[in-house]
């Protein structure tokens, strides 16, 4: 008698959780929630679905339509680009050749824009050498590989040092862009707060012919780091 109390004791312990009268107590709980709700289970999974894709919005990667032709020709008007909103969390800022969105009140405008790292905090940015061509830090940059076709890397020149914190950016439709260029009289002289930045685009996703993964240009992989030797 005494070995089959202490089976029976062994068996209730071993009972696993949420089985019995609390998985019962939980499942009709569910089931009461589920008919007090209009469409049942179906409405409970979009809500769901609607809720994880809010979050995913709000704090990982938030999509853009370009709405202009200041990009081109990689990024055309009318194309969505995912930002990766975590691509400058934890540490990481944002570098020369990236192409950003950012909020551009107090600095552009009352919008959210999308343009190219040219110089980041503590550079000397200047155009244009006697080829044409933008320098950076005392080093010449080939952007050939990203301009619109036919464009000048400024028809405007400007000789500026990029404050810490901030952002010197450019459109690579230069003809079209209004940028960091335009403001240089504005208040904050046309940089933009590194803290404004919303994210990194990395995707072309819309329409499907243009999917592409955004990749940071070679181009300025030599220029020095501020205050470095100039070449």
């Amino acid at each position: 008698m005494d070995t089959e109390a202490q089976q029976t004791e062994r068996d209730r312990s071993s009972t696993p959780l949420g089985s019995g009268r609390e998985g019962r107590s939980r499942s009709a709980l569910v089931a009461r929630i589920t008919e007090q709700v209009p469409g049942g289970r179906i409405t409970l999974g979009l809500l769901a679905c609607l809720v994880f894709f809010l979050l995913l919005s709000t704090f990982v990667v938030k999509p853009f339509q370009i709405p202009s032709g200041s990009m081109e020709n990689g990024l055309r008007i009318g194309d969505r680009v995912l930002v990766n909103k975590l691509a400058y969390r934890f540490g990481a800022r944002p570098q020369r050749g990236d192409v950003v969105v950012f909020d551009g009140t107090g600095s552009f405008g009352d919008a959210d824009y999308i343009k190219r790292v040219v110089g980041v905090g503590g550079d000397h940015v200047v155009c244009c050498d006697k080829e044409g061509r933008i320098q950076v830090n005392g080093r010449s940059v080939d952007e050939s590989g990203f301009l619109y076709p036919g464009d000048g890397p400024s028809s405007v020149p400007f000789d500026v040092e990029v404050p810490d914190g901030t952002l010197f950016v450019l459109g690579d439709h230069r003809s079209v862009s209004s940028d960091s260029r335009d403001h240089l009289g504005s208040p904050g002289g046309g940089m933009v707060p590194v803290d404004e930045v919303i994210g990194r685009a990395d995707w072309i996703v819309w329409p499907y012919a243009h999917l592409t993964r955004l990749h940071r240009p070679a181009a300025y992989a030599r220029v020095p780091a501020a205050g470095g030797a100039h070449g």
